[in-house]
């Protein structure tokens, strides 16, 4: 049986060209460059400030009854390529750092229709804003950094940095699950009448064909990114980490969303 942890937002692979709050402490001191860097960190949107320095309520949208809304991420995958994250859908753009300048591409995106219409205008002035930026710097300590960037007009972001899983858990490993429609159920000593995704391996050779699968089997926890539907089948690309020490009451892997591959609704 596959054991999992939770986590993150998925997406359907379709790249095109796409034409982003609250009171945040206030740090000045320098973080630990060798413990802290756009890289090691994913950022999420805390306080934009205007040019005159007051909190700039555009990049912020009011939560719902479900939960908070969601905030603008950033995650700077390498050297050269920063995604944004946390929003309708995922867009992606090189960027050049020169010391403490910083250059941002126009950014390339999923089509992913969305239901909520002020998350698509909201992604759409991160896409158009983002490519202003002309300044970086992380401050803060190791514990608590803030990645604040500065734009042509004078105004700033201030963004909270957290770990990214490679720099918890190390490298990854890629695997591919297919997921049944609906839910089985399975023994969970704690939930009499527990329900666990249905799930087989798949497997694809090297130029992407698939060329086989394993057998059904129950998958316990759940898997960081994904929000399972009843009636929707999907192949999810999951990137699988291992845990040293593995917790007392948690599986030896963390499996996280990268990509859903095939999603069809089965009546």
């Amino acid at each position: 049986m596959l054991n999992r942890t939770s986590f993150t937002a998925a997406s359907v692979l379709a790249a095109m060209t796409l034409a982003a709050c609250t009171s945040a402490p206030q740090a000045t001191t320098p973080a630990t460059p060798s413990s802290v860097s756009l890289q090691s960190h994913e950022w999420q949107l805390h306080k934009a400030l205007n040019a005159q320095g007051t909190v700039d309520p555009q990049w912020q949208l009011p939560g719902t009854p479900q939960g908070p809304a969601p905030t603008v991420g950033l995650r700077f995958v390498d050297a050269q390529t920063v995604s944004v994250e946390n929003l309708c859908n995922r867009m992606h753009g090189r960027y050049t750092l020169n010391g403490t300048n910083i250059q941002v591409e126009r950014l390339a995106s999923t089509l992913m229709a969305c239901p909520n219409a002020n998350l698509m205008a909201l992604e759409r002035k991160v896409g158009q804003w983002l490519p202003q930026a002309r300044t970086w710097k992380i401050v803060g300590n190791a514990n608590a950094p803030v990645l604040e960037l500065q734009f042509d007009n004078g105004a700033r972001w201030q963004l909270t940095g957290s770990p990214t899983y490679e720099t918890l858990y190390g490298a990854s490993e890629r695997i591919f699950l297919e997921v049944a429609p609906q839910q089985m159920a399975c023994s969970h000593p704690l939930m009499p009448n527990a329900k666990c995704l249905q799930v087989r391996e798949v497997t694809y050779d090297a130029q992407g064909i698939k060329q086989g699968h394993g057998a059904w089997e129950a998958f316990y926890g759940a898997i960081e990114g994904y929000t399972h539907q009843d009636g929707v089948r999907n192949v999810l690309r999951l990137k699988r980490y291992t845990r040293s020490p593995v917790p007392a009451d948690a599986s030896k892997y963390l499996y996280v969303l990268d990509m859903t591959v095939e999603s069809e609704r089965v009546r």
